[in-house]
């Protein structure tokens, strides 16, 4: 897996003690290493502290932490790692504010801060000297390339990450001495994540902290990682001993997000080409430390809901406003006021009827506009049709009941179908019955049919060609079962009246109920038993799409992720289902219906995924049988 684990370092320090410094510097990457870091990155002017002042423009201090900068390459000589660290150098008779690369023993080269800032707290041009040269140099860990910069280098109106990015830096790590404001660290912490989504790269910040002098300052020490646009570590805050925070940064897919970006590359083509830059190789020749197992990474068994229910509510409000909008244009363009849904007691049409009443509202149209539609078959259960009732009674819709049993039988008679045969005739055959009586009550109606079909069941083809597949707007095309289940209970918090009916649409089994129901009229055929876990499917769907992984990858992060729930042995089949079914289902997804995209992934053949019908997916499954065998 195309993991590296970094570190950003917050040593101790000792104002103007390089030797106690060194020591300290020493010290917390030996125990980085152990850990299994590759590569770390420690606060501005760590060797001799930041807060140095005119002692800056003391030889002794100068030359001591020339002195130690050697000393921390030779006993750090053995270790598997990378390590960049602050220190001041005399370069070209100037003193420069730089950032060491050292790795094996060897002082690999330096970078210079640019941008010195001399405004409001600071002086930095008091001491040091902008080096005017342009530096073009990118260091290589593992195959790798990383860039540095250094504290204000951030915050200029074009940083100079950007330009290393642009190079071709995956990785960009700042040595940086923020002191602490209030309100400041909000704004810092937003920045890096901008940067990191903003350059497709992961971004490693380490500041100053415990040591500095406190004289005018005080610095907080803050490890930050962020990774396209994502905090993947943040330290807590008013460390009083030495800490750091590492995390595995995701290599494959900042290269992944790269090559589908459009804007990145063109950005490209503006800077100077590659051969204007240096390309360092310093990778240790020591192997890194194996992991212990664990990915230290944020890793969402559910990465279409929140796991914070705050968050979560303010997504299904999202999920609401993006439906109730699409809609409400739709009706707008087709100058209808009707619409025609089918209602199961399911999740999908029941998340289908919330959003066309909200909808109404706010168009300030009647509810009996929406013609909601029953239509019981041979596999309805009692629940279901409980439900169904009581909701749309509920909210005031207009309510029909259209069983279609007896059509079905003609139907058979027709086609010369034994209705014994519960094969995927008798199956489809009502999907089709059903859908043939929302599209006539529609033409009846001058209304629109709203398909109820969610992500999920597109991914899987979990629909009937012609039938539940088809619709006149996919109201749902966008939303994944995950976020449907989701959605439905947080509309019981915004019309707490339905709230006991949706509560138990949403406790019950997901069914297409097209088999006979048992005995006592509960549901027979279950949805999850047959396809597998939606749970599963959705953390597939997304790390497939989203991410674009490696189906081994897949494989693994889901083992990890649903670890004490699914087996890997369960695991590796419902993967291998998920692959089978979403290459051999294209068909269904080529000519779907308009729906609008609401997640961050969609599976519109006009949008987000455009893939031939006829594609195979051995590839695939063979690299994933390859991995378990």
């Amino acid at each position: 897996m195309s993991f590296l684990r970094v570190a950003a370092a917050v040593p101790r320090v000792e104002v103007a003690d390089c030797c106690a410094n060194a020591a300290h510097i020493v010290e917390l990457a030996r125990t980085m290493a152990a850990d299994g870091v590759r590569l770390a990155v420690y606060p501005e002017l760590s060797v001799t502290a930041y807060t140095c002042g005119d002692l800056f423009l003391q030889p002794t201090l100068i030359n001591s932490a020339f002195e130690q900068l050697h000393e921390i390459a030779r006993q750090t000589a053995d270790l598997p790692m990378v390590l960049v660290v602050g220190v001041p150098l005399m370069i070209a008779g100037a003193l420069r504010n730089c950032g060491a690369v050292i790795s094996g023993g060897v002082i690999h080269g330096v970078q210079t801060k640019d941008y010195l800032p001399n405004y409001g707290e600071f002086y930095e041009k008091r001491w040091f000297r902008h080096d005017a040269r342009p530096q073009h140099t990118l260091y290589v860990v593992d195959g790798v390339r990383f860039g540095v910069e250094i504290c204000e280098d951030l915050w200029a109106p074009i940083p100079v990450s950007t330009h290393q990015a642009l190079a071709g830096a995956e990785i960009i790590l700042n040595l940086s001495a923020s002191n602490d404001l209030v309100g400041k660290r909000r704004r810092l912490h937003n920045l890096i994540t901008h940067q990191s989504d903003a350059l497709r790269c992961a971004y490693v910040y380490s500041a100053a902290g415990y040591g500095e002098s406190t004289g005018d300052l005080v610095f907080d020490g803050k490890a930050i990682i962020a990774e396209l646009g994502e905090t993947l570590v943040e330290s807590a805050r008013w460390h009083r001993s030495a800490y750091y925070e590492s995390a595995d940064v995701d290599v494959q897919l900042i290269r992944s997000e790269r090559v589908v970006n459009s804007s990145f590359t063109d950005c490209r083509v503006r800077e100077d080409g590659p051969e204007a830059w240096n390309y360092i190789d310093v990778t240790p020749t020591a192997p890194a430390v194996a992991p212990d197992g664990e990915l230290r990474r944020p890793l969402d068994a559910m990465p279409f809901v929140a796991a914070d229910p705050d968050v979560r509510a303010r997504q299904c409000d999202e999920i609401s406003e993006i439906q109730c909008h699409g809609l409400a244009k739709r009706l707008e363009v087709t100058r209808s006021k009707a619409v025609v849904i089918g209602i199961s007691g399911g999740l999908d049409s029941t998340l289908a009827l919330l959003v066309a009443c909200r909808t109404f509202d706010m168009l300030g149209l009647d509810r009996r506009g929406i013609h909601a539609i029953t239509m019981p078959g041979f596999g309805t259960s009692d629940r279901t049709k409980s439900n169904a009732d009581k909701l749309m009674e509920a909210l005031g819709v207009s309510a029909r009941e259209i069983p279609i049993g007896a059509a079905v039988e003609q139907h058979f008679r027709d086609i010369a179908h034994d209705p014994a045969d519960h094969n995927v005739v008798y199956e489809n055959a009502q999907a089709r019955m059903r859908t043939l009586i929302l599209m006539d009550i529609a033409n009846e109606v001058g209304g629109l049919v709203l398909g109820t079909g969610d992500l999920s069941e597109l991914a899987l083809g979990w629909a009937t060609y012609c039938g539940d597949q088809m619709s006149m707007y996919g109201l749902n095309a966008g939303v994944p079962k995950t976020a449907v289940r989701c959605a439905v209970g947080w509309y019981g918090t915004l019309w707490p009246e339905i709230a006991p009916i949706l509560n138990d649409i949403v406790a019950t089994p997901v069914s297409p109920e097209l088999l006979p129901a048992d005995a006592d009229g509960h549901i027979a055929q279950k949805t999850e038993d047959l396809v597998g876990p939606y749970e599963l499917h959705d953390f597939f769907l997304y790390q497939l799409l989203a991410e674009r992984r490696e189906p081994q990858v897949i494989r693994d992060l889901a083992v990890r992720a649903f670890a004490g729930k699914f087996s890997a042995g369960e695991i590796d089949h419902w993967l291998q289902t998920f692959i089978r079914r979403f290459f051999a289902q294209q068909f269904k997804r080529s000519c779907m219906p308009d729906g609008p995209k609401v997640c961050s992934v969609s599976l519109s053949p006009r949008g987000d995924w455009r893939a031939p019908s006829d594609a195979s997916g051995a590839l695939w499954l063979n690299s994933l049988k390859e991995w378990i065998d």
